[in-house]
């Protein structure tokens, strides 16, 4: 029985929940939750890219297999009471434009007392600026090859924010992506500039010879083709 959560994660990969299904995968397991979740979801900025045609709306950590999320920094081990309290919401602009994410940094995700570690803001804008190109490039998969950061502020910890990228350029295989991290406001109020990056996302050679099928087992567990894949589901909205 020892393989069956690889099966359940092969599943997954292989059958990766829509956008559209990834919104009504999370229950708030306590009171604290529902309120992030309510004020996000109902916060003028969301309702503003949900009704943007041009936007699909998604929550990309809930497209990693359940079997597998315990083994992701952001998916499952920062995820949780008083660290990301909700999975975040993304709204990905067509064709790999731009992307908006709001999340809840919660008070166990600090370095220095009541402030979010600067490695968790570096973390998230690696996984923003690179879910915001890779439908831009050919096989929609890619590598981070260089990520500049400059941080402009303290990030308060217990507070909402908001993750802004865009795609800048694309040459073939490569992306060059800008973005930044800013605190989420109330309409007519002007955001703080928590942190600010720009990146280079590199799809690898073999992404287009690649095999198309899945994933399979093997004796220590899940193929080659396991990487690939899971950047692929991950990263796509």
């Amino acid at each position: 029985m020892a393989s069956a959560p690889a099966l359940k994660a092969v599943n997954g990969m292989i059958n990766p929940p829509t956008d559209a299904e990834t919104l009504t995968m999370f229950v708030p397991a306590d009171e604290r939750s529902k309120e992030i979740e309510s004020f996000i979801t109902t916060h003028p900025l969301a309702v503003e890219l949900r009704a943007d045609p041009d936007f699909s709306e998604s929550r990309p950590h809930l497209k990693i297999p359940e079997a597998l999320r315990g083994h992701n920094l952001t998916g499952g081990t920062l995820a949780g009471p008083d660290k990301i309290v909700v999975p975040p919401f993304t709204w990905s602009e067509k064709s790999g434009k731009s992307l908006v994410s709001i999340s809840y940094l919660g008070k166990d995700l600090c370095g220095h007392p009541g402030i979010v570690h600067g490695g968790l803001l570096a973390t998230m804008l690696d996984e923003g600026l690179a879910r915001c190109c890779f439908p831009a490039l050919p096989n929609k998969v890619g590598m981070t090859a260089n990520l500049t950061i400059n941080y402009r502020k303290p990030a308060a910890a217990d507070a909402y924010v908001v993750l802004r990228a865009k795609t800048v350029k694309v040459e073939g295989r490569k992306a060059w992506v800008e973005g930044h991290i800013e605190t989420l406001v109330d309409p007519g109020k002007t955001p703080i500039i928590l942190a600010e990056a720009s990146a280079l996302f590199i799809e690898p050679k073999q992404a287009a010879v690649r095999s198309p099928e899945p994933p399979s087992l093997t004796s220590n567990g899940l193929n080659a083709n396991f990487n690939q894949t899971m950047a692929r589901i991950y990263t796509s909205s």
